[in-house]
């Protein structure tokens, strides 16, 4: 076992995340309650839970056993950026607690766990989200022609913490307590919409002068969804929040922010779905196959489930309920086939190999002539 978890990366948090998505965005859903998608929401919990705890002791064991692996994952800037995601997988798990998991081990165990899973969620994320780019910064020697999704990683974290805390708001004493969650919330919210602001032009402008990324590296291109669909789901969150907890006007005003807000992000969103499908479908034709990478395709959709239930829920428009449950069958699709390539992989040993250096390839050269024609 110890030897079994030394290439075990903080990237396997992936899959608790995109697990943990699935129960939420299903609870999340506007409309008719399908009979018995509660329940399934809840088992699918229990079972990101289970994941969460599995992966908490492999990491263990990894940087108990195996500290210069750990470090080289540090030092590596393909590897750090993940980091964030053990933050997104605690509040992951830590808000289905509240939405779904209440149901199986009672309301009490659900604050409990939500509660722990939160405040350390949040602590790591905010971590994650000043260590990483320090490191990207000072240690790492990257460029603008490597930059990629996976760099806003870091940078999500506390927008996650900023949409499943609101969760916590009602169950603090009205006052001081209630106002500071939130408006902490808010704060965690601004800044890493304005990290990602600053970041994401980085990756626009090296997928348009580099070209495509590798092909394993293609289903990345979703990662971008995270920030616009867990930003709007952020923004409803606080306007549900808000009336019991901030005075007048500030509850209203986080109500209109939801939707000036999450309409044109979400919009952004459905564009940014459009181009990133069609580089996994061209990807798809040169042959990628399946990495750890296709758990982008899960937690990230998720977001924008939940991002469209509440401008549908702030809205009342049909459009919005159509389209969370449109999202949430590709949600369920993209994990059902990660988790059975996950699965597959696991059992063959696969995915817990050594990485195998990437054959070097010399990219093509074009030349375009001065009358402007590529040859």
């Amino acid at each position: 076992m110890v030897t079994a978890v030394r290439h075990l990366g903080p990237n396997w948090y992936a899959a608790v995340m995109g697990t943990a998505a699935v129960a939420t965005a299903g609870a999340a859903l506007p409309g008719p309650r399908v009979p018995g998608l509660r329940t399934v929401c809840a088992a699918v919990w229990a079972l990101s839970l289970l994941l969460l705890l599995a992966l908490l002791a492999a990491r263990a064991l990894h940087w108990t056993h195996h500290r210069d692996q750990a470090r080289a994952h540090l030092l590596d800037p393909a590897v750090a950026p993940f980091y964030g995601c053990l933050s997104m997988a605690l509040l992951a798990v830590g808000g289905g607690a509240l939405t779904v998991g209440r149901d199986w081990i009672g309301d009490d165990a659900a604050l409990a766990l939500d509660v722990v899973l939160f405040t350390a969620g949040t602590v790591t994320g905010l971590a994650a989200a000043v260590a990483v780019p320090y490191l990207m910064a000072v240690r790492h020697r990257t460029m603008a022609a490597q930059a990629t999704p996976v760099w806003l990683l870091p940078l999500v974290a506390p927008m996650v913490a900023a949409a499943v805390g609101p969760l916590l708001v009602p169950h603090l004493q009205p006052g001081q307590a209630r106002a500071t969650l939130l408006l902490g919330c808010v704060a965690m919210f601004g800044l890493s919409l304005l990290a990602t602001l600053l970041m994401l032009p980085l990756v626009f402008a090296r997928l348009i002068t580099g070209g495509p990324l590798p092909l394993a590296l293609t289903p990345s291109l979703f990662l971008v969804l995270g920030p616009l669909g867990q930003s709007t789901t952020a923004v409803g969150a606080f306007a549900h929040a808000a009336p019991g907890a901030l005075p007048a006007p500030y509850g209203e005003a986080l109500g209109v922010l939801a939707v000036l807000y999450g309409v044109p992000v979400m919009g952004f969103a459905l564009l940014w779905l459009g181009l990133a499908g069609a580089h996994v479908v061209r990807a798809r034709r040169h042959g990628m196959g399946f990495a750890m990478t296709w758990w982008a395709f899960t937690f990230p959709v998720g977001t924008c489930v939940t991002g469209a239930a509440a401008l549908a829920r702030h809205t009342g428009l049909f459009v919005y309920d159509g389209l969370a449950v449109g999202l949430f069958g590709l949600l369920v699709a993209a994990w059902a086939v990660a988790a059975v390539h996950t699965a597959r992989g696991l059992f063959s040993g696969a995915l817990l190999a050594a990485p195998r250096p990437a054959p070097v390839v010399p990219r093509p050269v074009t030349v375009r002539t001065t009358s402007g024609a590529v040859r």
